[in-house]
């Protein structure tokens, strides 16, 4: 796993950055490349967490980085995840349960993942 969101509704957002940060005693900044997201610093240690505008409900949805988004996706679909969406190269997946997930290309550097990740058969 790599990321843990917060989504909040775009009218929101602001408002919700600056609860969780206050709440979990962090700092938030916004992350430039995606203006969408705010990044809450060290608010889990070892996983990103962040706050994401949305235009959606709100929800706490989990990223999974994989080096190869189309494997790791068919392996989750196979589990019973279901497809709902694609944004950029990242698959969005709703699980059994009802919860969303998303599964992205590699975010951290690429030793650091091979050091970190998970090898499945």
């Amino acid at each position: 796993m790599y990321a843990v969101l917060i989504d909040a509704p775009k009218a929101d957002a602001a408002r919700a950055t600056a609860f969780w940060s206050a709440a979990l005693g962090v700092t938030a900044e916004p992350f430039a490349p995606e203006p969408q997201f705010t990044t809450l610093h060290e608010a889990l240690p070892g996983l990103v967490t962040a706050v994401q505008a949305v235009d959606d409900a709100p929800r706490i949805h989990l990223d999974f980085e994989t080096d190869d988004v189309e494997a790791e996706t068919a392996r989750l679909l196979a589990l019973g995840a279901e497809q709902i969406a694609q944004w950029q190269e990242c698959r969005v997946l709703r699980v059994p349960g009802g919860h969303v997930m998303c599964v992205l290309p590699l975010e951290t550097d690429p030793e650091t993942f091979r050091a970190q990740a998970n090898v499945w058969p």
